[in-house]
């Protein structure tokens, strides 16, 4: 990884990426790989994007962005990451805080009985849930989701309020995608995630990053609004992974997004929590605690974790998943189709909410169809 010096800069770039994350870290190793140069420009001071990683200052690796857990079902994904990080097993679990016990997210045969002292077996859950479910004619909230799974009580216990926390809407106010994606299990696994790969970077995500921003091809500029350089850095191509709204100066007002406010602290003990998160469905301000020794596997005498406190404004996390701002995106994404010269990748140049690894296989996806394109 070369930082650009613009004085030194004797002939163009082939491409201009703007932003050092995923989808446009692994743009720039994939196009570099190829023979292309490669400028890359972050206006933060650090590669890597929200899952940029660091030690505080105690000497506990912390992600100053929140957790990011990697997990995939994708093996083309895998293995191309694999390229540059070893990585450490690790199968994340969550525990929710909601009547005074702490219990298993996503719901499974353990939280039932704990939650209402039964002794349920797989298939008797399976029947509960089927006796608690509203019948929805059409599912089309996250409301309509939960309650035509497992009812009233556990929608109004785990769901509704950390929904309302996290969005700043009622869930009967919000897209069915938003609580769609946890599952509803009748068996005991408590692992948050299913998927086929889920490992760790085994010396974290930046390292991670600095690997792949290492070849030779790339020039990275930290600390930079692309705006500044772009006409003094002569390129071929812009590939864009900021939030396309601003791309176009918000010629139709701003796409919402809910932010974060995150609060780390740092505590004189081994461990706090028995698990790497738990959520807050119900009660204070912040959905979550997240403990990150659990995460990295680092041994430590101390521990570090951090709280989530959803803000309104800041910077964009969540696109806000409503029908209007879905049309309010059309008009931006048809300026995008028609701007030449550009492409536009990522979570927030789409306005879609991806996890790590998805961004990861749009940019690979990108990749072969600029190649494709000769650009």
């Amino acid at each position: 990884m070369t930082e650009a010096d613009p004085s030194q800069t004797a002939r163009p770039f082939d491409y201009l990426i703007v932003g050092a994350g995923f989808a446009g870290s692994v743009l720039a190793e994939r196009l570099a790989s190829v023979g292309k140069r490669v400028l890359i420009v972050d206006r933060r001071p650090h590669i890597g994007g929200n899952a940029y990683d660091a030690y505080d200052d105690a000497g506990v690796l912390i992600h100053p962005y929140g957790p990011h857990i990697f997990h995939t079902n994708s093996r083309d994904v895998f293995e191309y990451l694999s390229q540059f990080t070893e990585w450490r097993p690790y199968q994340h679990r969550v525990l929710a805080s909601v009547d005074g016990q702490l219990l298993p997210i996503p719901i499974n045969l353990d939280t039932v009985n704990r939650l209402y002292g039964l002794n349920l077996t797989s298939f008797q859950v399976e029947e509960f849930f089927a006796s608690v479910a509203e019948k929805v004619g059409q599912v089309r909230t996250s409301e309509d989701v939960v309650v035509s799974k497992v009812g009233r009580d556990l929608y109004n216990k785990f769901f509704r309020g950390y929904t309302r926390k996290q969005w700043g809407l009622d869930p009967s106010e919000l897209d069915a995608s938003v609580t769609a994606r946890v599952p509803t299990r009748t068996n005991r696994d408590d692992r948050y995630f299913a998927d086929t790969f889920q490992a760790m970077p085994l010396h974290g995500y930046t390292r991670m990053f600095q690997n792949l921003l290492g070849h030779p091809n790339i020039k990275v500029m930290l600390n930079t609004d692309y705006r500044e350089i772009r006409h003094l850095m002569p390129h071929s191509h812009l590939i864009y992974t900021g939030p396309v709204d601003a791309f176009f100066d918000h010629r139709y007002g701003k796409l919402p997004y809910r932010s974060l406010e995150f609060r780390h602290e740092t505590h004189d003990a081994e461990q706090l929590f028995p698990v790497g998160t738990v959520n807050f469905p119900n009660d204070y301000a912040y959905t979550r605690v997240s403990e990150f020794k659990h995460i990295t596997g680092q041994r430590h005498h101390r521990t570090s974790v951090v709280y989530e406190y959803p803000q309104a404004e800041g910077d964009p996390y969540y696109p806000v998943p409503r029908p209007e701002n879905a049309e309010l995106y059309k008009k931006y994404e048809a300026l995008a189709e028609a701007e030449s010269g550009v492409t536009f990748v990522g979570r927030l140049a789409t306005y879609r909410y991806y996890n790590m690894d998805q961004v990861v296989a749009q940019a690979l996806a990108t990749f072969r169809r600029l190649q494709g394109e000769k650009v």
